[in-house]
């Protein structure tokens, strides 16, 4: 199976009310601000979907809203990760039509070995047809998927890319240059979205896009086109902005750009918090020069 997600993926925030409801009118826009400015794929309950805090009924609701407004334009993928092998195959198993395929984090504060985590990943491919982007992301689940255990997992047939935010060139190459036809890496660190295309990932499920769907997509698609010059400028136009959107935490600063933006209100659930005021002002005044 090859991977059919490529390009500027978006891991689609989850728009709030003040009651902290889910806030469907702001979703199903920003659900259409994507389709309009270049984005190539949605992702729905990743970690910046805030999915910790929602209940699976709330999960699925996002996710027909999502499908409703997208109306077939955009592949979707749906995050469907946890700590219990066996809960998360049981979730594979129950999963609503008209997901294209499945963001899976490795298992978290259980820190299994790369063992566990192989056979964790070969049971849940078995639970499943759709094809999986497996995510490794060390900073949040306390263990790091090593390149030799990606690569002996891209063998299984539906799992199809690997989204990466270690931060480790050398491992990403290392899976670049080995992994088999069809498989893929996805950088899962906006930051340095673009020089990872350039030694080889194929795109990126990206926090920052949400706000800024059509330069990022620009920089995205001139880096795989081989437009550097292009890409280095949307890449340097983003770099100061991305900075502050992660510097107290993910999704408080791309809420706010959105927010300003009319987009949503930047609420967010418990245990995250707002942005202070400082930062506020100046991703407000970094937002603004980007928009111009």
């Amino acid at each position: 199976m090859n991977n059919p997600f490529r390009g500027s993926g978006v891991a689609l925030v989850t728009p709030f009310n003040e009651d902290l409801t889910i806030d469907f009118a702001a979703l199903k826009a920003l659900v259409r601000y994507q389709i309009e400015n270049g984005t190539d794929f949605l992702v729905v309950q990743g970690t910046t979907g805030e999915s910790p805090v929602l209940t699976m009924e709330e999960k699925f609701e996002v996710l027909k809203a999502v499908q409703d407004e997208n109306n077939g334009k955009l592949r979707i993928v749906f995050g469907v990760g946890g700590n219990d092998t066996v809960s998360v195959g049981e979730t594979l198993k129950s999963l609503p039509a008209g997901i294209d395929g499945i963001l899976s984090v490795s298992p978290y504060y259980n820190k299994p070995t790369q063992k566990g985590i192989i056979e964790h990943y070969k049971y849940i491919a078995q639970c499943t047809e759709l094809p999986i982007i497996l995510y490794n992301v060390p900073g949040r689940t306390g263990s790091n998927v090593s390149a030799e255990t990606t690569l002996e997992l891209a063998n299984i047939k539906n799992i199809v890319a690997m989204k990466e935010a270690s931060g480790s060139f050398e491992q990403i190459m290392d899976i670049v240059q080995n992994k088999p036809k069809g498989f893929d890496v996805l950088s899962g660190d906006d930051a340095i979205t673009m020089p990872l295309i350039a030694i080889g990932v194929a795109g990126v499920i990206s926090v920052v896009a949400n706000a800024f769907p059509k330069k990022f997509a620009s920089m995205v698609h001139n880096a795989i086109d081989g437009k550097t010059e292009e890409a280095k400028n949307d890449h340097y136009d983003l770099f100061s902005v991305t900075k502050m959107l992660f510097e107290e935490g993910n999704p408080g600063g791309v809420k706010v750009a959105l927010a300003q933006q009319g987009l949503m209100k930047p609420f967010m659930r418990r245990p995250l918090y707002p942005v202070s005021e400082g930062l506020k002002s100046r991703i407000e005044v970094g937002t603004k020069k980007i928009l111009g």
